[in-house]
């Protein structure tokens, strides 16, 4: 029973790998936002995720006492298909419902963002099992850190470059205490990045700071491969001061998604604590989930556990040189797009 339990796990990465490569664009989060002009009227923006080359086939449905005006036909940003349009609804738009029609057959989410009388800005999260929802006079600030934790929880776990760089970490640093204290480091820097450009005290332009993150798997990668037996590295012996300095870049990254989300207006410190409590948790699931798929591997195969793990040997090359050739990938790409 143990055996194929551990078949099963082991065979979940490269079951999500081949999916979310298939599916990499059906992925992406849809953007609904409302903001408001004044008597009754609000500027709707409508992003739908690109789906082969199309717009996904999901439509934003506001208020009953909404008028019915279409939206124009959207247009292509590069990423995703995008719309615009001036709604007016009677009344306002507390106590009518906002549906995403079409959500419910799709694996994506959608943000919804708008606002209410006095310019106060409150944020909603739509899934396939929850495509609709009343708008609330006040969502509560337990509505505000749910959402906020979700998006968190996605960002991290669709974000391959930093899970990229965590497993790297794993890889390298074989001492229990050193590794807890490397990744409690990477949690510490980003932690203090994300809020500090969330709030914009830094601003930093996101294009180097991607390429630089790219940069610092890059250098895991090269710290993997050069490492031998008896022999410690930079990063092994001082792993906090290494995960604790590209933990600050990572942060960065972290803040630029955010921002692209948008904070509520009030409960800004709220949200911030949610999004990065759920970057934590997805990069604890994460961690679990590859020392889980290890011990399977171990006990499974031991022969092939230790042709991976040894330090120079063949196993453990080839990781490094597929995670040093992925990222020098993402470097250059990201360099020429500056």
């Amino acid at each position: 029973m143990m055996r194929y339990l551990c078949i099963i796990i082991l065979s979940l990465p490269l079951f999500q790998a081949c999916t979310s490569v298939a599916g990499a664009h059906a992925l992406q989060p849809g953007y609904l936002e409302l903001q408001l002009l004044g008597q009754d009227k609000w500027r709707v923006f409508w992003r739908k995720p690109a789906v082969q080359g199309k717009p996904m086939e999901i439509d934003a449905r506001l208020p009953g006492n909404c008028d019915a005006r279409k939206p124009t036909d959207p247009r292509f940003d590069g990423a995703a298909w995008v719309s615009q349009w001036i709604a007016t609804c009677a009344g306002g738009i507390i106590g009518g419902e906002i549906l995403i029609e079409g959500l419910s057959q799709t694996q994506t989410d959608v943000l919804v963002r708008y606002e209410l009388a006095g310019g106060e800005s409150q944020t909603a999260r739509l899934t396939p099992s929850e495509p609709g929802f009343i708008v609330p006079d006040d969502p509560g600030p337990l509505a505000v850190l749910a959402s906020y934790f979700m998006l968190g929880v996605e960002h991290i776990l669709e974000g391959i470059d930093h899970l990229l760089f965590v497993f790297a970490l794993l890889l390298l640093i074989r001492d229990p205490w050193r590794l807890a204290g490397a990744i409690t480091a990477f949690t510490v820097a980003h932690s203090l990045t994300l809020a500090s450009a969330a709030l914009g005290w830094l601003v930093i332009p996101a294009p180097p700071v991607e390429a630089i993150i790219a940069l610092s798997i890059m250098f895991l990668a090269v710290e993997i491969v050069k490492r031998e037996d008896g022999r410690q590295r930079l990063s092994e012996r001082w792993p906090w001061i290494v995960s604790f300095t590209f933990g600050l870049l990572h942060g960065l990254g972290f803040a630029g998604a955010l921002l692209e989300i948008g904070l509520p207006q009030y409960e800004v410190p709220l949200a911030l604590l949610g999004f990065n409590l759920g970057v934590e948790a997805g990069q604890l699931l994460f961690v679990a989930a590859v020392l889980i798929s290890g011990w399977c591997l171990s006990r499974m195969t031991p022969s092939v556990s230790r042709w991976l793990t040894r330090a120079g040997g063949p196993g453990i090359a080839a990781l490094s040189y597929g995670i040093g050739a992925v990222s020098s990938y993402w470097f250059i790409e990201r360099v020429a797009g500056f």
